[in-house]
């Protein structure tokens, strides 16, 4: 540094990425059936959108369409602010929750911090795993459940781009080191149901099944979810 007659060097940081540990879709809706109602909504809200806890502590009533379940998200982290939306069944769990806290458009829905939720959520998860004595749901970090809408959104479209809009990452090599994560972390085990007229197929999609064939001969439709 010339203005003080001394020599720096700068620092060389190099980046470590651990394995992701993608949690399943049955060890997720296990821990947001098994949450009080706050939990349980806030669990299903970022199972169904892939935000981050603080985007949500910042999410107000009025952002939200309680009649299409799009959700207005602002960004953190480097991140774009953006769409998502709500599943049916989290978007009832919504309005009940609106309902019996009597909130307006301008409350923020959880107000609280990022640190709050994460302390309360690993309290939860942790005598969760006690009580079921499975060690593997101590595992479950909250931030696993966007590591889990990421690595679906891939596997279901086979898409960088698509996974960089739902993560509302700005610079797509981001999103291509979360995929090189992914890529050989999930098999190809599914399972599978069967649809024997629409409603049966509505409620297989809106629990996350997605449509593969329908067989002439017996009249039925097919659907699998990557397990």
């Amino acid at each position: 540094m010339r203005s003080i007659n001394q020599t720096w060097n700068q620092p060389f940081y190099q980046r470590y990425d651990k394995p992701i540990k993608i949690p399943t879709e049955e060890k997720i809706d296990l821990l947001i059936s098994n949450a009080r109602q706050r939990m349980s909504l806030f669990l299903s809200i970022t199972k169904d959108l892939g935000t981050r806890p603080i985007e949500l502590t910042w999410l107000k009533i009025g952002d939200i369409d309680l009649q299409s379940g799009t959700v207005g998200i602002i960004g953190a982290k480097h991140t774009l602010s953006g769409n998502g939306k709500l599943k049916p069944r989290t978007l009832d769990m919504l309005k009940a929750y609106i309902t019996k806290k009597n909130l307006n458009l301008n409350n923020r829905l959880f107000p609280t911090t990022s640190d709050n939720i994460c302390e309360l959520y690993r309290k939860m998860r942790n005598a969760l795993a006690t009580k079921l004595q499975d060690p593997t749901i101590r595992q479950i970090r909250l931030y696993d459940f966007r590591h889990f809408k990421a690595s679906k959104e891939y596997h279901k479209t086979n898409s960088v781009v698509h996974v960089q809009q739902t993560l509302r990452h700005k610079d797509i090599r981001t999103t291509m080191r979360y995929i090189h994560l992914f890529e050989n972390m999930i098999g190809d085990e599914f399972h599978s149901a069967v649809a024997h007229n629409t409603q049966e197929a509505q409620n297989l999609i809106e629990n996350g099944f997605e449509y593969v064939a329908t067989v002439p001969n017996e009249n039925v439709m097919l659907f699998r979810k990557r397990k």
